[in-house]
């Protein structure tokens, strides 16, 4: 019998169906994955499963009852974001149990040494490698992946979890440790609602499915019912080659960035070389500092020791500034935070970065902004309404189509990604991987920081691997082994192998 049901839900907003006739079933004990590509009805399915949005008609039933009468039902339904949403200046175990109120903290006061007592047996349930007292903005991006986790299932009432891409920052022994607490969680009698893009997290941990495609529900059944192939025709409408490599087909010419002893936050001697006409990939668990190397590059972090030379020339480190000016440019994985300004419509968040091209006589030429703005809408293929709809309301994977557009808009020489598929569906996997060669075939810099080894396989001429913050190996990708590379990653020094 079904905990969780919606019968004929829709949902309109003005000029769009978000949502139209969608019947859902979930049981307790089970895991339902929820499946669709970036823009299907996903999200908005969610809200009104979880209060924060009504349905425009239809009806949603938890455990019987219609919670638009009993709102107090929706404490029942506990919801994961993808995007991390916690308070780094605040504790861990603030965090965790935050609202108070709801996990019977709240009070007049709330007494810090219970809150940390009480959170030792839930960070060591979810394998949280952190104190209750430590400062969230001071703990690894995966601990904190894994404390929104925990964080939900603090909540006393919660029957159904719904997990939103909740992987994506994670390594596989992280991500067993996750499956692990699902599983125990379903042993006790709760539902599982599970959104991922990642097929073999989907087969691996999946009892039931539902199939969104443009807001409507086109199939849905049993994992075990189906294959990859099939769930995936599914989801997109067509079929999609899964063995297609995106790897630049051009000869690969002189050296444009050289690395040379570069040291800094998390990682020591660093160096590699960057040649036109290639991907270059970085490798590693998470953690072990390729994001911090390539922001130490670009001028976030401060770099304490080696140099950077581009092109030849001397790379000016420790200012952001003088990097966009020199023409290099990084994609932060965290999208929501470091990418977009939220509350500001596409047209602004990419306008706000070609000023020179839009510029006239007395400030913006708004003709000119529409013009340059529209051009990127058409070339990058982002789907939106129009230009003038906030950004935070498009899918992710159009989200980083905007920023990757916006990106090159200034012509740059050299462009770093960090994790640019999190969280997006296969299909425009595969658009944004396009982008990516196009760019290095036209001589641009590419760098790719991935924890997706297939992706790197898929998209890297060369792979560099790190492990605690030192490289462990530098391998051709065509050339080598998958056993290799994972050696490579948790630390085994090797070479290339040529198979």
């Amino acid at each position: 019998m079904a905990y969780l049901e919606t019968r004929g839900l829709g949902r309109d907003f003005p000029g769009v169906t978000a949502l139209n006739d969608v019947d859902l079933s979930i049981e307790l004990g089970r895991t339902h994955i929820l499946a669709g590509e970036n823009g299907a009805g996903k999200s908005t399915l969610v809200k009104i499963l979880t209060g924060t949005d009504r349905p425009s008609r239809g009806t949603v039933q938890i455990d019987g009852r219609d919670p638009t009468n009993e709102p107090m039902l929706y404490k029942n339904v506990a919801y994961v974001p993808q995007e991390l949403n916690l308070f780094p200046q605040m504790s861990v175990a603030e965090n965790l149990f935050m609202p108070f109120d709801r996990t019977g903290h709240g009070g007049f006061l709330v007494h810090r040494s219970a809150l940390a007592q009480e959170a030792t047996g839930f960070l060591e349930r979810f394998g949280i490698e952190a104190d209750p007292r430590d400062l969230v903005a001071n703990i690894s991006v995966s601990d904190q992946q894994l404390l929104q986790i925990a964080r939900a299932c603090t909540n006393a009432n919660m029957k159904v979890l719904i997990l939103d891409e909740p992987t994506s920052s994670l390594t596989r022994v992280e991500v067993d440790r996750v499956f692990k607490v699902i599983r125990g969680l379903l042993d006790r009698d709760h539902a599982i609602v599970f959104i991922s893009h990642k097929m073999d997290e989907v087969f691996a941990i999946g009892d039931d499915y539902t199939v969104l495609r443009n807001g409507e529900k086109v199939e849905s059944g049993q994992i075990a019912d189906i294959k990859e192939t099939h769930l995936i025709r599914s989801m997109s409408g067509r079929d999609l080659a899964m063995d297609e490599h995106f790897r630049p087909q051009v000869p690969v010419t002189d050296t444009i960035m050289e690395v040379r002893g570069l040291c800094g936050t998390r990682f020591l001697d660093v160096s590699f070389e960057l040649r036109r006409g290639e991907i270059l990939g970085f490798a590693g668990l998470v953690g072990a500092g390729r994001s911090e190397v390539m922001q130490t590059i670009f001028g976030f972090l401060k770099a304490s020791a080696g140099q950077v030379r581009v092109n030849g020339n001397q790379w000016v480190l420790n200012d952001t500034s003088a990097s966009v000016a020199g023409g290099m440019l990084y994609l932060s994985e965290e999208r929501k935070h470091h990418g977009i300004f939220p509350l500001l419509s596409l047209r602004e968040n990419i306008g706000i970065s070609i000023l020179s091209l839009t510029k006239g006589s007395f400030g913006i030429s708004d003709g000119r902004e529409r013009e340059a703005v529209q051009k990127i809408i058409n070339d990058y293929g982002i789907r939106t309404a129009g230009m003038g709809k906030r950004i935070s309301q498009l899918s992710g994977g159009n989200q980083q189509k905007a920023i990757i557009g916006r990106a090159m808009a200034t012509r740059p020489r050299v462009l770093i990604f960090d994790e640019p598929t999190k969280g997006i569906d296969i299909r425009t996997k595969s658009e944004i991987y396009k982008i990516m060669r196009g760019l290095a075939e036209e001589g641009v810099g590419v760098i790719l920081v991935s924890s997706e080894l297939d992706e790197l396989k898929k998209c890297a001429s060369r792979i560099v691997t790190m492990h605690h913050g030192r490289i462990t190996g530098e391998f051709d990708t065509a050339n080598t082994r998958n056993e290799t590379l994972i050696g490579a990653i948790f630390g085994t020094e090797a070479k290339a192998d040529a198979n």
